[in-house]
């Protein structure tokens, strides 16, 4: 069994107009059916409303199903005397990063989550040095959070959700309020937690760019899967992605361009030397 699991999952809220009457029911996670194992990289996909930040919170236990059933690391999260362990198995990594860190030194900061779970101090500073890091930021531990830059304080909450040892990290649109250069820092961390470290990831993004290095993407639309598989399938299918509202990478797309113009070259190409190297060999191949 994985480590998160979802069973047909329903998840309906009241829209309520200005003055707070209720107008209908919005069905934001409709149906769904996941099972992620241990160790995995997945990525899920969907613009804005496609309801995959709600099916995030589902696994971090802050919204509970109207219908089916989620577990994580064999829990089912409405059992309230589950609620604690799930949160500590599987750390929840917001957008906005000034929202979670609350100490006046990145050191403290980070050694908040396992100071309240009761851990000694001796283990706690292990801890904090060691997710400090692992992110990349153990030359700053000393600093005052508000003198870092979005990226760096970013990757500071995710050595404060790490610091918790938890199996599984959920990241919500973790790189939306970050610029480029940030977003790489945030991302590069994230692949060096699961590949390094082994720890389960789940990312949430809108950015294609993001998830090409993923075990497996998940594309969501109108609070459904609509698509599933490795990066190279997924972005294999272009018109699909196109009418879901989806950008797919920029090199994706211009190799598929060059193939509908007639060039010989594989569908689903996701990074620039792919493309070189395919395009020698096309070059190659019509000599």
């Amino acid at each position: 069994m994985g480590i998160i699991r979802t069973s047909k999952l329903i998840f309906e809220y009241i829209r309520r107009d200005e003055e707070g009457n209720p107008e209908g029911i919005t069905r934001a996670v409709n149906d769904v059916d996941l099972d992620i194992k241990s160790g995995e990289f997945v990525a899920i996909l969907g613009h804005n409303g496609s309801g995959k930040s709600t099916l995030a919170k589902h696994i971090n236990a802050i919204l509970h199903p109207t219908e089916g059933t989620v577990w994580v690391d064999g829990m089912d999260t409405t059992e309230e005397e589950n609620v604690w362990d799930i949160r500590q198995r599987a750390g929840m990594v917001f957008q906005n990063p000034d929202n979670q860190i609350i100490g006046q030194v990145v050191e403290e900061d980070v050694g908040f989550g396992p100071e309240n779970m009761g851990i000694p101090t001796k283990e706690i500073w292990e801890r904090v040095e060691e997710s400090l890091k692992a992110v990349g930021m153990y030359e700053y531990r000393k600093y005052s959070p508000n003198k870092l830059s979005g990226g760096q304080k970013q990757r500071v909450s995710i050595a404060g959700v790490l610091a918790m040892h938890p199996k599984c990290i959920i990241l919500d649109e973790p790189t939306a309020m970050l610029d480029p250069n940030g977003r790489k820092e945030v991302i590069r961390a994230v692949r060096a937690l699961n590949q390094v470290e082994g720890v389960t990831v789940l990312l949430i993004t809108h950015y294609m760019e993001e998830v090409i290095h993923a075990d497996r993407v998940i594309v969501m639309d109108q609070g459904r899967i609509e698509l599933q598989g490795t990066p190279r399938e997924v972005f294999s299918q272009v018109e699909r992605l196109k009418s879901l509202r989806l950008d797919v990478p920029q090199v994706t797309l211009l190799a598929y361009e060059l193939k509908k113009a007639g060039v010989d070259l594989p569908d689903g190409i996701l990074t620039t030397q792919e493309l070189v190297k395919a395009l020698g060999h096309s070059a190659h191949a019509s000599y």
